[in-house]
């Protein structure tokens, strides 16, 4: 037989007045103890205590709402600055940094992307002049010894 048929059979022969003897355990109370024995409305009584004893108020009624502005709540949910907050911290902050420290970190991170590099002077090509001195000294004769 399994224990607890022998349980309930047990049961059976505990006088009512006599409160049972309880396990000493931190398990919570089942449903079927908390029903007294009476065979009238049980089913009823298990669906008041599997439901709570509250009685739900119904969900549709205004009653102890709170109304809120719809601007205050639009308020909190917009994002608030922390400029003057950082830079009061990093400010008025005990740490300062030594000159020779702050130039090497500038120094080292100074110029790794290339938009940071400097354009480089595009070396000139030398001009050639179109006409040698010999040409120039010809068209020199042949204009001015027309006029």
């Amino acid at each position: 037989m399994s224990a607890s048929v022998i349980r309930r059979g047990l049961e059976l022969f505990v006088e009512k007045g006599k409160p049972r003897q309880k396990h000493n355990s931190t398990r919570k109370p089942t449903v079927m103890d908390q029903v007294s024995t009476d065979k009238q409305h049980l089913h009823k009584r298990i669906r008041q205590i599997q439901r709570g004893t509250k009685r739900q108020q119904s969900k549709n009624t205004v009653k102890d709402k709170k109304i809120h502005c719809v601007l205050d709540a639009y308020r909190k949910k917009q994002k608030k600055s922390q400029l003057s907050t950082n830079l009061q911290y990093f400010l008025n902050s005990d740490y300062k940094t030594g000159g020779s420290n702050s130039t090497k970190v500038q120094q080292q991170s100074a110029g790794r992307r290339s938009s940071h590099q400097p354009d480089l002077p595009q070396p000139r090509a030398e001009e050639k002049p179109i006409f040698t001195e010999k040409e120039f000294e010809k068209f020199q004769k042949e204009y001015f010894s027309k006029l």
